[in-house]
């Protein structure tokens, strides 16, 4: 195990040449970021996801029942044990013979069978009021962490210069604000990582992980390099477009079609000012080009820089959908759905043929993304069609 250990930890890969770990080590007269700070992530991330049931419990359900969110969820299919066989055990979407043969057997009609599986599907979905709540969370979270960023960050030089990102590396003290932005920012992202597998469901299930994965790889890494100044910049760059996202979101909720569109369409200027044009002339250029040019090159750069391209890759993705959205919002002279995060499962149209038949510009997709993070857009329906 020491020995796995020493491999992994090796200094020609974590640090710059001349450096060691020995040099980093804490003292009185400095603090610098250890591993082993990490691991208060965890507990607090179980303390984040805690306060977040009770801030939707008795801070967001009551706003959202003043506000007039629905409360209650989709209609609920009748009993019937051989649907529900089929259901849970063979399929959710059957096939036109599979309808056949059950209409046979039940001596029901096919379109009754069709709005059965229909209604059942819907079941499985969350209310508006849950959907509102976890919004509300979402947004008051952004909301904090992107005014303490800001807060935190225009007191520093290396928000004005990002050549200050680099002034002294490694030898940066750990200040105490940055320390709590850090661990508090990692914390999140783990609950979101864990939370995802139970709350709303969405069909960008996978991207969103990966989004999750290396953010939370990201942070861990800046942290124990010390790269922590351009990961401040970093974090905050990506809090902005979520604060308006979420509260797009609510608004949608809420029935406040106008004020929803008008939040929407100033999430995504803000999208994609931020991350196609801040984050690569901003936050990739010092990394590729400026810490470059200050320390020369070490492997743990290279794979610092192959995370923030993955995460540039996701953007672009994210912004096409975006974009597709605006040009419908002018076309159409309304805003389409966001697609990006807040995407329920599978949309339930009224099935008069089989799924598989179903052009696919009939079928539209639920929900209006988040974060964090981030974190799909738009592709068919307004903002006003239940997400």
């Amino acid at each position: 195990m020491a020995g796995i250990l020493a491999w992994f930890w090796n200094e020609r890969f974590w640090l710059p040449h001349n450096v060691t770990w020995a040099d980093l080590q804490s003292t009185e007269e400095a603090a610098f970021p250890q591993a082993e700070d990490l691991y208060l992530a965890f507990p607090l991330a179980f303390c984040i996801f805690m306060i977040r049931l009770l801030f939707e419990r008795f801070i967001a359900k009551p706003c959202a029942l003043g506000l007039k969110v629905q409360a209650n969820g989709p209609q609920k299919a009748q009993p019937n044990a051989i649907l529900e066989k089929v259901f849970t055990a063979i399929t959710k979407h059957p096939d036109e013979k599979r309808l056949e043969g059950l209409s046979k057997q039940l001596d029901w009609d096919v379109r009754s069978i069709q709005r059965w599986f229909r209604q059942r599907r819907n079941q499985e979905k969350p209310s508006t009021l849950t959907k509102f709540c976890e919004s509300m969370w979402r947004f008051t979270f952004y909301l904090y962490i992107f005014t303490y960023g800001v807060r935190f960050l225009k007191k520093t030089p290396w928000l004005w210069n990002t050549r200050q990102c680099w002034n002294g590396y490694p030898y940066q003290p750990l200040m105490p604000d940055l320390h709590y932005y850090y661990i508090v920012e990692l914390s999140f992202y783990w609950s979101l990582m864990f939370s995802q597998f139970i709350d709303i469901k969405r069909k960008d299930f996978g991207i969103m992980f990966t989004h999750h994965i290396v953010t939370v790889t990201l942070i861990t890494f800046s942290y124990v390099t010390n790269l922590t100044r351009v990961g401040t910049l970093t974090l905050c760059l990506h809090d902005a477009a979520d604060v308006v996202l979420e509260a797009a979101k609510m608004a949608n909720y809420c029935k406040c079609q106008k004020l929803s569109d008008l939040l929407f369409l100033t999430f995504a200027i803000v999208f994609i000012v931020s991350r196609l044009g801040i984050y690569p002339l901003w936050i990739l250029n010092t990394t590729l080009f400026e810490l470059y040019e200050a320390l020369g090159n070490f492997p743990a750069l290279w794979v610092f820089n192959v995370l923030l391209v993955i995460l540039q890759i996701l953007h672009c993705f994210w912004s096409y959908l975006i974009i597709k959205a605006a040009y419908k919002a002018v076309s159409k002279g309304k805003v389409a759905k966001d697609d990006r995060s807040d995407i329920e499962s599978s949309s339930d149209e009224e099935e008069t043929v089989p799924r598989s038949k179903i052009p696919h510009s009939t079928i539209t997709t639920n929900g209006t993304s988040g974060t964090n993070g981030t974190n799909g857009y738009l592709t068919g329906g307004t903002c006003s069609e239940e997400h």
